[in-house]
């Protein structure tokens, strides 16, 4: 009979890109850029939102929740990231590591939802127009913009307390840009099956029904546009919606891509990539696509920087 050695794990070294052969302080500079900028550009959509009043409707409204989101999720990764590039690794306590975790897949359901949100939103502009405004009343679009902050950060601790509760002594080296579920796995020498079992049936409900949702009501709303007989009316139509429509392929596309990747052999750096992608580009590209395509939005930022 063998006796296996274990100590307990208290904290963890995270990779990040591990050996960037000279370039971390450009890289490290590059990354703080994007960083600010990204926060920076989101923090800017909120603060039009709520001091324009042309912008005061709940189209501009979800996507100010939107900005939030992306500022959250930034916060969450982004820095710990950055201090990984400079010093070569990250040094976290387990519980920042879970804690990281919480956020950071909290943060995407939320996301998930809002996305489902304001594909509904535009359903009802497009396809009902002539009673948009007594549905999508103030209401209900609070209620719509909250919910999905509610569903992502309590639902959420179905998975966060069971892996908080698990024991890690299999090294304390995570080679990935932030704590996701896989590599807190891989360090765990307790029973995972009742996480792998939340995080397969909860996938469902939280990421593959609002994608569902989103593609049924883009199939109206494409359906409509095409019955609408000018070809103006139908370029002004597919304009109010293809911000959105940018945002969610760039969304789901690096979410589907990233989890369909295994952390193995010559992949884990495509993971860490599409990772990347998803945590530090999307955030970034949101408040571009806002702000570059849509009118109201540059108007509200001209008149600003008139004042």
């Amino acid at each position: 009979m063998t006796v296996r050695n274990e100590s307990r794990v208290t904290e963890i070294i995270l990779l990040g890109f591990g050996n960037l052969y000279g370039f971390n302080i450009l890289i490290f500079i590059i990354f703080l850029n994007i960083f600010l900028f990204t926060v920076t550009g989101n923090l800017l959509i909120i603060v039009l939102v709520l001091i324009s009043h042309h912008l005061h409707s709940p189209m501009y409204f979800f996507i100010c929740h939107l900005s939030m989101s992306d500022i959250v999720l930034t916060t969450n990764t982004l820095p710990s990231l950055i201090e990984a590039i400079l010093h070569g690794g990250k040094v976290m306590t387990i519980l920042g590591c879970i804690t990281q975790f919480y956020f950071f897949s909290g943060i995407i359901i939320t996301e998930c939802f809002l996305l489902a949100v304001m594909s509904y939103d535009r359903y009802l502009a497009i396809c009902v127009p002539l009673r948009y405004m007594s549905i999508m009343n103030f209401t209900l679009h609070t209620c719509l913009s909250v919910l999905p902050w509610m569903l992502g950060f309590t639902t959420n601790l179905i998975g966060f307390i069971p892996v908080s509760n698990l024991q890690f002594c299999n090294g304390n080296i995570i080679d990935h840009i932030y704590c996701d579920l896989s590599p807190l796995q891989k360090l765990s020498c307790s029973d995972t099956s009742l996480v792998e079992f939340i995080s397969i049936v909860f996938s469902a409900p939280f990421f593959i029904c609002p994608c569902g949702f989103i593609i049924v009501t883009y199939i109206y709303i494409l359906l409509t546009i095409l019955r609408i007989p000018s070809t103006t009316g139908r370029q002004k139509a597919f304009s109010t919606c293809s911000s959105h429509l940018l945002v969610v392929c760039a969304f789901y596309g690096t979410l589907i891509i990233k989890y369909m990747i295994p952390s193995i052999g010559n992949l884990l750096l495509l993971n860490k990539m599409m990772s990347l992608l998803h945590t530090v580009f999307t955030p970034l590209f949101n408040p571009l696509v806002y702000s570059l395509r849509n009118q109201d939005i540059r108007i509200a930022l001209r008149k600003i920087s008139k004042h």
